[in-house]
């Protein structure tokens, strides 16, 4: 028989959110050498996507409460990555645009967020790294 901490430690949901947390511990270590936290990254990212975008709409994209966008949106416009300007089909809106810095240090996270998976990947070989990616993936789409 089992130990209760066994037990737990034994189950899908514990083992994939220990790995979910390492990884990402490893991304966010590796893009706060480029002054990002993750939520930050994530605005960015979907910015780039989207963009312009009105600010609420953005905030709600990331599922994101508007005053906290409010703070991730003032550190990116702080460090020159995004604009913020009156959206042309609401002036009571704010329109997000990535600037060319903020598209250069997306590029640079990308990369830097690549090799912290690579890592997290590393116990595994290849063809076993693809077959994770692909049962995730439909355990993912499940939901």
């Amino acid at each position: 028989m089992t130990s209760p901490l066994q037990h737990l430690q034994s189950l899908p949901s514990w083992l994939a959110g220990r790995v979910a947390a390492r990884g990402r511990g490893l991304v966010a270590d590796a893009i706060a050498g480029e002054g990002l936290r993750l939520m930050q990254h994530a605005a960015l990212a979907a910015t780039a996507e989207y963009g312009p975008v009105a600010q609420a709409d953005l905030g709600r994209l990331l599922a994101v409460d508007p005053k906290d966008m409010v703070g991730i949106l003032n550190h990116l416009q702080r460090a020159g990555y995004v604009l913020r300007s009156p959206d042309p089909a609401d002036k009571r809106k704010n329109a997000v645009t990535v600037t060319p810095e903020g598209a250069a240090v997306l590029a640079r996270c990308a990369a830097l967020a690549e090799a912290a998976n690579e890592e997290l990947l590393a116990p595994l070989n290849p063809d076993e790294q693809r077959q994770l990616m692909a049962l995730l993936a439909r355990v993912h789409e499940g939901t």
